[in-house]
């Protein structure tokens, strides 16, 4: 059991601005961001996994009323590195998440 002082405590040490280092496997979930957050994250994420080779992404932006889903699928096709996007299968989240084929890095392009 967490007594009020620790909690406080947590609270104070807690920084909702500070960078979050996320791990690059393919699974970006939404639910962790503020939606004010979610274009600048989805856009960092995929260009940090198109750099270390991980081209096929799954976004995870849940089913509820589907605006994240919406603001998602409205930038991809803007991101020059998305080769191409789709709704996950009912396995893989439904309309709950969006698989995303990034461009592999061409020649001249850093890793």
């Amino acid at each position: 059991m967490v007594s009020p002082e620790q909690d406080d405590l947590e609270d104070a040490d807690f920084d909702p601005e500070a960078p979050v280092e996320l791990p690059l496997d393919g699974n970006l979930d939404l639910h962790l961001f503020r939606p004010r957050d979610v274009k600048d994250v989805v856009t960092e994420y995929l260009w940090a996994c198109r750099q270390k080779g991980v081209l096929d992404v799954r976004i995870i932006h849940g089913k509820g009323t589907g605006a994240l889903r919406r603001t998602v699928q409205s930038l991809l096709p803007k991101l020059p590195e998305v080769e191409s996007f789709r709704s996950a299968s009912e396995s893989d989240g439904g309309w709950g998440a969006t698989w995303v084929r990034l461009k592999p890095l061409g020649p001249g392009e850093s890793e």
